[in-house]
């Protein structure tokens, strides 16, 4: 009994290290199965695989779409991290990352970072970001991400250097360039894994697939600065038509429904309100108005 137990665990142990090509789990990277060059299609030799047979790695699109999460899994792109209607960022239970790509060159990052105080704890600093846009997979292996610059969005928080109860939420606009991509199988995880190397080659967290096809928002422009919201819901060949006043109407009070609905669902998501901070330049020119107006009256009293 004992002796069939030993060679049933021999053979799992041979099978489990052999890919369906035949090549074994860590081969050197100078003699790449057959497998392996058919999958990524490339010149496996200079690539310096971590694994080799049928657990990657590849570098390819086909392989790179997805939406990929850090390992606390908390932070995914797509509707549950930022509203562009309302323009608010939902925040997430834990810090993270998330990255999703298309096939067809389109890409959406969702990023919570916090930074530690190591002088005073409590002025702990986090930024959450979002961003989405064009990349383009470059002869050399290298990824550029080009973000839509009116979409992007920071949230950004600094107690000791900022009001407690507020935070800045402005415009975010980062091209990002990262020298190579890997995807294989995490062994230990048993899961498709993606290790993103920036542009100087240190490497980023480890990201796992969550979702295939991946999960985002529409890979349009959504809050165009230049011209009208193209998520406001309005169809505007409806609204060119001179027979169709009546349908136009009735799509825009059902339009602001789906508005009123939709803050009222995210008042149950976030305790955050927004507040318009005026620019000083206005009150430069408030006060010296009111000025020149008192000077006015002063001197027109004394004239008289």
């Amino acid at each position: 009994m004992v002796e069939m137990k030993f060679i049933y665990a021999s053979l799992v142990g041979i099978v489990l290290a052999q890919g369906p090509g035949g090549g074994m789990v860590g081969q050197g990277p100078d003699t790449p199965t057959g497998d392996v060059a058919t999958m990524v299609g490339t010149d496996t030799s200079s690539a310096a695989p971590i694994f080799t047979g049928s657990y990657g790695p590849w570098n390819t699109v086909d392989y790179l779409e997805g939406t990929w999460v850090t390992k606390s899994g908390m932070v995914v792109t797509g509707p549950g991290f930022y509203d562009p209607l309302d323009e608010l960022i939902i925040e997430p239970a834990l810090p993270g990352m998330s990255y999703s790509f298309t096939k067809d060159g389109y890409w959406e990052e969702a990023i919570y970072q916090v930074t530690g105080n190591g002088t005073d704890p409590m002025c702990a600093t986090a930024a959450i970001l979002f961003q989405h846009g064009t990349y383009k997979l470059n002869t050399n292996g290298s990824l550029t991400l080009e973000p839509f610059g009116v979409d992007g969005r920071q949230l950004y928080s600094d107690p000791c250097n900022l009001s407690q109860n507020q935070s800045d939420f402005i415009r975010y606009e980062q091209v990002e360039n990262y020298s190579k991509f890997e995807v294989y199988i995490d062994l230990y995880h048993g899961r498709y894994r993606l290790d993103l190397y920036k542009f100087d080659g240190s490497p980023m967290p480890p990201m796992f697939l969550a979702y295939k096809p991946p999960q985002m928002l529409p890979t349009i422009t959504m809050n165009p600065t230049n011209g009208g919201n193209p998520l406001n819901g309005q169809n505007t060949k409806t609204a060119a038509s001179n027979d169709s006043a009546a349908s136009t109407q009735s799509g825009s009070s059902g339009n602001t429904r789906r508005r009123v609905r939709r803050s009222l669902i995210n008042r149950s998501r976030t305790t955050a309100t927004k507040i318009k901070v005026q620019s000083s330049t206005y009150n430069v020119i408030w006060w010296t108005g009111v000025g020149m107006m008192g000077a006015g009256a002063i001197g027109w009293i004394m004239l008289q």
